[in-house]
């Protein structure tokens, strides 16, 4: 396994099974920088967002990095203020401009009920998604998806939705495994994505996590990551710093045993939790 390798959506198409990501990440040279550091480090998957507000240098970074645009996934997402069928269009447009694409190989809902739509979320949500089914048609974006569904924005997507999400992306690591929502995932043919996945950095606050990852030989981040892995999750990392997007990248040459995955399974709640979709106020 290498940060090459792949799970395939439902719609055939293969995804890297580690991404690079970028929430936080200031605009400017430290995301150009922390971009071009990760693919130049190999990652193919980059992760980044229209609210990440860092677009436009997360495109110059793929673009001066000389990687064939084949060989990249890259995902951006519509923000909560932009739901519904035009603004989503719009949205869209603007982020593959911002990025200098002609493409994206996904395409999020990044909330299922932000605070602007909160009443006539599900309403919302449809119409953004017949606005992203044609974009994936016209081959503006390679698979749509959503971020911080849980199963019941799922359900009411569904009623109306002619291609079922392929990938959900969630708050997710041993803080908090968010059960009904993988489960339901895993029922539905639909990849979990993992923002956080280091619980933006509160992971070390998890005492029990430092002697495993010693047993290993690895660092905190580098058994987390691979836990993520062996779970079937696909982990976006974060950093801005060249060695520790470097080590990020370290996590296929051990496997964690049994009873250390459940160990580590263990720790609900010690680095918090995800938030509650429907009590957004942004």
């Amino acid at each position: 396994m290498s940060l090459t390798d792949t799970y395939t959506l439902s719609n055939g198409t293969k995804i890297p099974v580690v991404g690079f990501g970028t929430w936080q990440t200031p605009d400017g040279d430290v995301a150009y920088n922390s971009v071009l550091a990760a693919l130049n480090a190999g990652y193919r998957h980059i992760d980044t967002a229209a609210f990440y507000g860092n677009e436009e240098s997360v495109g110059r970074a793929i673009h001066d990095s000389g990687v064939k645009r084949e060989d990249l996934w890259v995902t951006t997402k519509l923000w909560n203020d932009d739901h519904g069928y035009e603004n989503t269009k719009q949205a869209l447009g603007t982020s593959l401009s911002k990025l200098g694409l002609e493409y994206v190989d996904l395409y999020l809902i990044h909330w299922p009920r932000p605070a602007k739509f909160h009443d006539n979320w599900e309403e919302a949500n449809a119409e953004s998604w017949k606005a992203m089914e044609e974009a994936y048609e016209e081959g503006l974006t390679k698979a749509i998806g959503v971020s911080n569904f849980l199963p019941k924005h799922l359900d009411a997507l569904l009623k109306t939705a002619k291609i079922k999400p392929m990938v959900n992306q969630i708050f997710l690591n041993p803080s908090d495994l968010q059960p009904s929502v993988v489960e339901y995932n895993n029922n539905h043919d639909i990849v979990t994505e993992a923002y956080s996945p280091l619980g933006t950095g509160k992971i070390f606050k998890i005492e029990g996590l430092k002697a495993i990852a010693d047993k290993y030989g690895k660092s905190v981040p580098q058994l987390v990551l691979r836990w993520h892995l062996q779970h079937g999750f696909l982990p976006l990392p974060k950093s801005v710093h060249e060695e520790y997007i470097k080590a990020n990248t370290e996590i296929f040459d051990f496997k964690i045993a049994e009873d250390d995955m459940k160990t580590i399974d263990g720790f609900r709640g010690e680095a918090g939790l995800a938030t509650n979709s429907d009590d957004i106020t942004w």
